[in-house]
């Protein structure tokens, strides 16, 4: 991808941020309700409790740095880097605020990472790589970063679990924002109108976004020595993902036709998580 095209999205991605930062802190006055509420979302209670206590962790694209932050909690290393100094700034004041030693945030871009390579444990990217003008390209930055027998995750958006949202998209788009009742979310009385604004906006009105089937990620994996471990949901037909899954233990991945039926599924099952999945890898010995 041409660095023209790289610099341009980002650029509307950054000032798209810029005026869209979430999820904000206001709701927290200490650190421990923010783990309190963490431990609520089944996924970051998993690997709260499934990860070395010693990891040294990337969040690429931490955003606000909620994650980052509830993840160095119990003394890991945690680096959050993000392209919207905005959402930082929020990091960086939380992380002030209650002296928080072992979380550190920067600006960064995927496309030029101030990192040494091979240096983490464990490399986090959810959300982020479909909002990118080269989602291939910045994963293997990314993948730079691991170490030998680490483990890097991604969440993407999906080619089919996308597809009612992409309906609702030019719906609105078409009828200037109205009907907006046709998302899960913005009917949900108990959901207040500001987290309802950010949402609409996010999902519906981002300058940039691209959406990936299973199969591709899997070939990224292959492409650069990543053995597939585990995914959210899951992509082999007949198993569920559980509240005591085992994260960073082996699956099998299944057969290309099992990915195309529970990609289908997704199509209905999926519109509570804006068609997002997630994909966990183990980098190879080198």
């Amino acid at each position: 991808m041409q660095t023209k095209a790289r610099r341009d999205v980002s650029k509307k991605v950054r000032a798209f941020y810029e005026g869209c930062s979430f999820p904000g802190y206001e709701e927290f006055e200490t650190p421990f309700d923010l783990a309190q509420k963490a431990r609520k979302g089944v996924y970051a209670r998993l690997l709260d409790e499934q990860l070395p206590l010693g990891a040294k962790i990337l969040d690429a694209g931490c955003g606000t740095g909620q994650l980052a932050t509830f993840l160095s909690m119990v003394g890991r290393p945690v680096v959050g880097i993000d392209l919207t100094w905005n959402s930082l700034e929020k990091a960086n004041d939380f992380k002030r605020n209650f002296s928080l030693r072992t979380v550190n945030f920067a600006q960064m871009n995927l496309f030029s990472l101030g990192l040494r390579e091979q240096s983490f444990d464990y490399v986090f990217c959810n959300g982020v790589l479909h909002h990118t003008a080269d989602a291939y390209g910045a994963f293997k930055n990314l993948v730079r970063l691991v170490r030998p027998g680490g483990y890097i995750t991604i969440g993407l958006y999906n080619t089919y679990g996308r597809l009612l949202l992409d309906i609702r998209r030019w719906i609105f788009n078409a009828t200037k924002d109205r009907f907006t009742w046709l998302d899960y979310f913005m009917r949900q009385k108990g959901m207040g109108e500001e987290k309802k604004r950010i949402w609409f906006t996010d999902q519906y009105k981002h300058p940039h976004e691209d959406k990936f089937s299973v199969g591709k990620v899997l070939r990224w994996f292959r492409e650069n020595d990543i053995e597939y471990v585990n995914s959210i949901p899951k992509i082999k037909i007949g198993e569920q993902f559980s509240a005591d899954e085992q994260l960073l233990e082996q699956n099998d991945p299944g057969s290309s036709f099992s990915h195309l039926l529970c990609q289908l599924s997704w199509f209905f099952t999926e519109e509570k998580e804006g068609g997002f999945f997630i994909t966990i890898g183990r980098k190879g010995p080198g």
